[in-house]
């Protein structure tokens, strides 16, 4: 039996690449004969780069120094690729603007920046990239990208570079240079990796959803809802609108899918003229996994927590698609289940199994990741593979 494991990151425990080599090291026991393919996949957050720079062997790996959300220097990279059409740079946005850079109380999406992406754009379009993709996810920022474009040159760093609530006092001239920066990137492909589709501002809006998940209270969340719309405000008076080819009505970038991706980074990244793509889309179709699933006879995926993000957009959505396409039955191992059966089903998943359920279960699962991981899925396999 052909099994294609191909699982995203368990969030804060074990990487895409952990999680793939703990499901195979339990498939084995139970399973030795079976033939297994490890695919480890990010949806464009943390783990990016690394599920890329193994699935493309031609790249190359430029090593940066940039700034995470707090202006301390932290190393991060550039992947650089050579094609017919040109070089593409592929950046991980999380390596400069991620949480997990943080402590526990350095959590503030008030005062957290983007400045550190800038930087590597910056580097990628030096490097003479004509496409850029940058994978959004896993940010403890909410500035709505600002940090990325004072960094870039479009204002000053002591107005757009002090994090989300320092919009809030945003100068009618604050972007003066946006226009110049734009032109910048004018022979640019420039690709959103995105795991979400939220809009900037409102209740689907990175403030809303996401800021909580960063440090910020109910009314941090609301004030920071309020200093994105004035960003906004200042943004619509020095970028003249286009139209809508398709309505007539004036383009809202800031309600563009996407645009609330990364604390708002995907709006900074669609003013410089960016469009947005699915992240798992990217990740999947660079490590050739179509072709994979089409030759198995079983796909197993996973993540932390199955839950109704995973639904929309994630890695277990992605996977079990191109399973449902090519006639390819998939299950999903996760942390945590919380999704019942029948959403499960409408991705086509033929099953669905937690490592915790209990509260004591959990707590043994983040003591013994692997371990635990490991057990499950040997179990799994005890159901799945052919027994001889």
């Amino acid at each position: 039996m052909h099994v294609v494991i191909a699982p995203d990151c368990f969030t804060g425990t074990l990487t895409a690449q952990q999680a793939a080599e703990a499901m195979a090291r339990g498939w084995r026991q139970t399973a030795p004969h079976d033939l297994l393919t490890l695919v480890p996949l990010s949806d464009g957050g943390p783990g990016f780069l690394d599920v890329l720079g193994g699935a493309l062997p031609q790249a190359r790996t430029l090593a940066v120094t940039v700034a995470d959300p707090l202006g301390r220097d932290v190393p991060a990279a550039v992947l650089v690729v050579e094609g017919d059409a040109g070089r593409t740079a592929y950046l991980e946005s999380a390596q400069a603007a991620g949480l997990h850079l943080l402590a526990a109380d350095e959590r503030n999406p008030a005062v957290t920046s983007t400045w550190g992406v800038g930087q590597l754009l910056d580097a990628a379009l030096a490097e003479g990239a004509t496409r850029i993709v940058v994978g959004l996810g896993g940010s403890g920022t909410n500035d709505g990208g600002a940090g990325l474009l004072a960094a870039l040159g479009v204002g000053g760093p002591a107005e757009l570079a002090r994090g989300g609530m320092a919009l809030a006092d945003l100068a009618d001239d604050a972007l003066t240079g946006l226009e110049d920066v734009r032109r910048k990137f004018s022979g640019v492909e420039l690709v959103l990796a995105s795991d979400v589709e939220s809009p900037l501002l409102g209740l689907q809006g990175a403030s809303a959803v996401f800021a909580p998940q960063k440090g910020a209270s109910p009314e941090l969340a609301q004030a920071l809802e309020g200093a994105l719309g004035r960003y906004v405000e200042v943004v619509r008076r020095t970028l003249p609108e286009t139209t809508d080819l398709m309505t007539g009505k004036p383009l809202r970038l800031d309600k563009q899918p996407g645009a609330g991706a990364a604390g708002g980074l995907g709006y900074a990244l669609y003013l410089l003229g960016g469009r947005r793509v699915s992240g798992v889309t990217e990740v999947l179709t660079a490590v050739g996994l179509r072709e994979l699933v089409a030759a198995a006879d079983l796909v197993v995926t996973g993540e932390g927590s199955f839950d109704w993000q995973s639904l929309q957009g994630k890695v277990v959505a992605g996977v079990a698609g191109l399973a449902l396409e090519t006639a390819t039955p998939s299950v999903v191992i996760a942390g945590q289940t919380l999704v019942g059966r029948r959403e499960a089903m409408t991705l086509g998943l033929s099953g669905t199994y937690a490592v915790a359920d209990s509260a004591a279960e959990v707590e043994a699962a983040m003591a013994d990741p692997v371990g635990t991981l490991a057990a499950r899925a040997a179990r799994v396999a005890a159901t799945w593979s052919p027994q001889r």
